[in-house]
């Protein structure tokens, strides 16, 4: 394994992002591990996610200035942080964000932060999907854009769980809309991590079992 794979994973551990046990998914299903970003509660935490995102922005797009779209409520402040880890790198980019509400009051409308304009590229930074079922959100409001076009999205995690189908959830997104979804670690990645250490077997055990059954195919 890659270090800094093994190093995201630790730092996910260590922030109590990366939680074992019986959660619920958006989707409905019943997951065995659990992927929250919004256990990131300090400025050293949240500047470490930016600068994961931001290394993966940069190995992956390059230093092309895109529009980072951060969904309420957890991807406000994964937009911050990456745009600030990106500042650091020298690539100033602006970001927006959605209300859950749209304001009728003030300013008004459903998006907060930078308006992006006609021809402008946006980058989706999300922590983790598991159906698809928050980017289709995504993609719908962002639909309100016109001239834009959603060049790629970052999650933490890829779960290489099914879709709709039998193909990844991420490559389900990626054929419908037409843009790459990339992810700094995999859940297979963090199987490796954890049969480095016996007293991890049993969750070991109930992941694999849990992807015989939702796995993706492809």
């Amino acid at each position: 394994m890659e270090a800094y794979k093994r190093e995201f994973i630790q730092f996910l551990e260590s922030a109590s992002v990366l939680k074992f046990g019986d959660f619920t998914a958006k989707s409905g299903r019943k997951i065995p591990y659990f992927i929250n970003a919004g256990e990131i509660k300090t400025g050293d935490q949240i500047s470490k996610l930016g600068e994961f995102y931001a290394k993966s922005y940069l190995e992956k797009v390059g230093n092309k200035r895109a529009v980072l779209y951060g969904p309420a409520y957890k991807g406000i402040s994964i937009a911050v942080a990456t745009s600030i880890g990106l500042s650091k790198s020298g690539l100033d980019v602006p970001f927006f964000f959605n209300r859950k509400e749209e304001k009728d009051h003030g300013e008004g409308g459903v998006f907060v932060g930078y308006k992006p304009q006609e021809g402008e590229e946006i980058v989706i930074v999300e922590d983790v999907i598991t159906a698809g079922t928050a980017i289709r959100e995504s993609m719908a409001i962002l639909g309100n854009l016109k001239g834009t076009r959603v060049a790629a999205t970052f999650v933490m995690v890829d779960r290489k769980e099914k879709g709709q189908g039998e193909k990844s959830a991420m490559a389900e997104i990626g054929e419908e809309f037409g843009f790459p979804v990339y992810s700094v670690v995999d859940v297979y990645d963090i199987i490796e991590y954890l049969e480095e250490d016996e007293a991890n077997a049993e969750n070991v055990a109930r992941i694999k079992k849990y992807l015989e059954i939702n796995g993706a195919k492809a």
